[in-house]
């Protein structure tokens, strides 16, 4: 009995002991074509037309806090936000919904303000 009580332990131990990592699916694969990015820092969006939310990716070579600003045809800044990404692909939303029916950019800026890509899209109705 002691003997099936410490295999059973000792089974269990390994399979404790297995890698979990190796059953993460790659991100890279279940991003989708229209968002890949092939440089190793970038930006990119899945259509160029919005109507009420969009969804980008933003690819970067470190972890670390960027900046993402909004200008309108005039260049005005019409909305920024600071948000935390880890390094490499980062799939986001951006929502357009009050925004008017325009052409737009968005820019992204490291914490020195330095841009590291931009990408424009057209707000329709």
């Amino acid at each position: 009995m002691k003997k099936l009580i410490l295999t059973v332990f000792v089974l269990f131990a390994l399979t404790g002991c297995y890698k979990d990592d190796l059953l993460l699916p790659d991100i890279k694969q279940d991003l989708k074509p229209e968002l890949q990015i092939a440089n190793s820092v970038g930006i990119k969006l899945e259509s160029a037309f919005v109507t009420k939310e969009v969804s980008m990716n933003v690819k970067l070579d470190k972890s670390g806090t960027v900046t993402l600003k909004i200008f309108d045809i005039g260049n005005k800044v019409v909305s920024k936000e600071t948000i935390n990404v880890k390094e490499g692909d980062n799939v986001l939303k951006i929502y357009t919904s009050s925004l008017p029916s325009s052409a737009y950019r968005i820019g992204l800026f490291d914490n020195s303000g330095i841009m590291l890509g931009i990408t424009d899209f057209n707000k329709i109705n």
